[in-house]
């Protein structure tokens, strides 16, 4: 069963300095109301694809930020249906992942801590970040985003170059050859042949 967090859960809100969202609204989108606000701390956000739910069950994170930097607390769901309000430390947020997958939660909404700061500074560091993407990495094609997570001491794109697999393809699913750490879709790719390029590139 998928359960899709769409527009009904995508609302935001910020009180002072604090933001509080729905779980099916995009980064982007969240990190754009937040620059208007004049609130710093969700810039390198803002060009992470997904939705804010799927951000805290990971920790999602990129150039140096990290979910847990920002999130004061989530309101979440059980698979009973009780409604529950876990605390930042009790997410248990680590590298890429949370407490949430193994609970079996669903991701209602979050509460996030920001800082005052300047709009144009803050939109000028998202265009730089923005910038800095699209020269490293495949955004003319689809994907969700860098793929693998990064071993420690090591670089997941850089390994995945160096065993040969730069290119590696099932179906219209391959290992960008822009980026090794992104699996992309070039046309019609599945489910299976993506998972078939991760599996593969994992063994």
């Amino acid at each position: 069963v998928i359960i899709q967090m769409g527009d009904a859960w995508g609302g935001c809100r910020f009180q002072g300095n604090t933001a509080e969202a729905g779980a099916g609204i995009l980064l982007s989108r969240l990190a754009k109301e937040a620059c208007r606000q004049g609130l710093t701390g969700l810039e390198a956000a803002g060009g992470i694809p997904g939705t804010l739910g799927g951000a805290l069950v990971m920790n999602a994170g990129a150039y140096g930020f990290e979910m847990k930097d920002v999130v004061r607390s989530a309101r979440l769901m059980t698979e009973s249906g009780e409604i529950l309000e876990l605390s930042a430390e009790e997410l248990q947020l680590g590298y890429r992942t949370s407490c949430i997958p193994a609970r079996h939660l669903i991701v209602l909404g979050a509460r996030l801590e920001l800082a005052p700061g300047n709009r144009e500074e803050i939109r000028a560091r998202m265009e730089e970040l923005t910038a800095r993407r699209k020269e490293k990495q495949p955004l003319e094609y689809p994907s969700a985003g860098s793929t693998f997570k990064r071993p420690e001491g090591y670089f997941a794109g850089k390994l995945i170059q160096d065993a040969g697999l730069k290119g590696y393809r099932q179906g219209d699913a391959q290992v960008s050859e822009k980026h090794s750490g992104f699996v992309i879709n070039r046309g019609q790719a599945s489910a299976a042949d993506v998972m078939g390029v991760c599996r593969h590139v994992s063994d």
